[in-house]
């Protein structure tokens, strides 16, 4: 008859005094996070990366090589999601996220600086980061459903930047010995 009995009345508010001491636990994590130095840097990273363009522009003027070392940008991210988050798929995500960012930027005759521009990895790494630390639900179903497919891809993605490095180098230094051969005659 829509009477709640003593015990349902008592099973309730434990539930409910459990959800809350959750949202107290998490409401800490967050800001334990959030005051974390290593946090701040990620925020920083893509800023700098994504918003004011540095990673496409050290890999327009320094082909491949800015593309490999601004991809040691993500180092940081990979160690809020594995050390701090403590998530194995959030950091897969990530590590994904960034070798899309390579093999987007080793695309040969400033093609792929231009893609490179658009995609904003560190970005989408912030995102999944901050999801994850504020308890989103849905990127952390999202970042967790597709933690296997995302272990395959950077297998594949790994295959993908070993031929194009390989072949990047192999026209570098094709053009760099064409370009001498102009001026030796």
């Amino acid at each position: 008859m829509g009477l709640t009995t003593y015990k349902e009345e008592q099973r309730q508010q434990q539930a409910l005094q459990k959800e809350l001491e959750r949202q107290q636990e998490k409401a800490e994590r967050r800001r334990v996070l959030e005051e974390d130095s290593d946090y701040r840097m990620i925020k920083g990273i893509k800023t700098v990366m994504d918003d004011y363009f540095l990673d496409p522009i050290l890999g327009f003027f320094l082909p491949a090589v800015g593309d490999i070392l601004t991809s040691l940008c993500v180092l940081p991210f990979l160690w809020v999601a594995l050390a701090r988050v403590k998530s194995i798929p959030l950091t897969l995500a990530c590590i994904y996220n960034t070798m899309i960012d390579l093999v987007l930027g080793l695309i040969p005759f400033y093609v792929g600086d231009i893609l490179d521009a658009f995609n904003k990895s560190y970005k989408k790494n912030y995102r999944l980061i901050v999801g994850f630390v504020e308890d989103d639900r849905d990127v952390i179903r999202e970042v967790n459903g597709k933690a296997v497919k995302t272990a395959i891809m950077i297998g594949i993605f790994g295959v993908i930047i070993y031929y194009l490095a390989k072949w990047t180098y192999a026209l570098g230094s094709y053009l760099y010995d064409f370009v001498l051969s102009l001026f030796s005659q």
